[in-house]
């Protein structure tokens, strides 16, 4: 039986860890240290490993991750039956969203990581690569590309881009969908399916966004993206302030994270109006898994009803983290409000 072509890209994160002299761990490791220490890659698929970069994932950006999509629908152009990109797990849960938005392949993409540094006892970084290639190469997986999307694969369990969420800071458990659980398992040497995605927003949303987006969008000016989480009497002065400063900041949007099923202090509503007024403003749900929000159960000045009327855009579902790449992505575009508003009302 012919092995399939998986191509592994590595970009850093604590799986390429190493100890220095002080004993902190410090990004070193590359594509082919990884694929060294897990010898069985070899009787799943044909590898081929490459190292992007070697930094931890709080500190990638916008363009750098077009720019890894690039490269996959390259690997993928010239005939790789499989990717698989390691990464740190800080920022996971944005990265193969975004990921998931820019790509449209016939190929698995899967996104994998470890939470144990390879200095510990029991790092979880080669199993979880293992995993990660046996899902790349599995028939049901190869078949099924489309309506998967981009998947996360984290301790024999297998997510959707687009619902996975990082749940815990340290514990090697940290992965979960919560909304809808995950995809596939793996037992012994078998990826064994649960369920498929709902993928009609995110179809939506390439639609929208047309082909070659991720071409398109690292070449456009960055579309920063203020991010305004609500709590119990928060005032809004920092929405003041970006309001009252020159240019915004810089920000061509803005994300208000609000309470329960979309509401904000009373205190902040005047100041909503007029972010939305000044710059398109997304609204998403802070409760741990986000999850649909209102639209039309409360009355109230800072309730569902009056901030929909107010020209805040609805985040439907998706979580903050998620519904603010979602937002860049659509003022690189180039999307005007009304543009914007549909991509998000396909969430909602």
């Amino acid at each position: 039986m012919t092995r399939p072509r998986v191509h592994i890209l590595a970009l850093g994160g604590t799986i390429a860890t190493r100890a220095d002299a002080t004993g902190a761990m410090q990004m070193g490791l590359g594509a082919d240290d990884l694929v060294a220490a897990v010898p069985l890659l070899a009787d799943i698929a044909e590898i081929k490993a490459e190292t992007v970069s070697r930094v931890g994932s709080h500190s990638l950006t916008f363009t750098q991750i077009a720019a890894l999509a690039m490269k996959i629908e390259a690997l993928a152009a010239d005939g790789a039956q499989g990717i698989v990109v390691t990464q740190g797990t800080d920022t996971l849960e944005e990265t193969s969203f975004l990921l998931d938005l820019l790509l449209d392949l016939d190929v698995p993409v899967v996104v994998t990581a470890a939470m144990r540094n390879p200095a510990l006892t029991s790092p979880d970084g080669p199993g979880n690569l293992l995993a990660a290639v046996r899902v790349a190469a599995d028939p049901w997986v190869r078949a099924r590309e489309r309506s998967l999307g981009v998947v996360v694969v984290l301790l024999d369990e297998v997510y959707a881009a687009a619902d996975v969420l990082k749940i815990h800071p340290t514990r090697i458990n940290a992965f979960a969908s919560p909304q809808t659980g995950p995809v596939a398992a793996l037992a012994e040497d078998r990826v064994v399916p649960l369920s498929l995605p709902v993928r009609s927003a995110m179809m939506t949303a390439h639609a929208m966004f047309g082909v070659s987006r991720a071409a398109k969008l690292s070449k456009a000016d960055p579309a920063p993206v203020a991010l305004f989480w609500t709590a119990l009497d928060e005032p809004g002065r920092l929405v003041e302030a970006l309001l009252s400063a020159p240019h915004h900041l810089g920000y061509r949007g803005a994300l208000l994270v609000a309470m329960g099923g979309g509401h904000i202090p009373e205190a902040m509503a005047p100041l909503a109006g007029k972010l939305a007024a000044a710059l398109p403003t997304v609204v998403a749900g802070r409760a741990g898994a986000s999850g649909p929000l209102l639209h039309h159960t409360y009355g109230g000045p800072s309730s569902e009803i009056t901030l929909r009327k107010s020209g805040l855009i609805w985040g439907g579902r998706l979580h903050p983290l998620k519904a603010r790449l979602l937002l860049e992505a659509c003022l690189r575009a180039g999307f005007d409000r009304v543009a914007v508003a549909k991509v998000f009302a396909a969430w909602d």
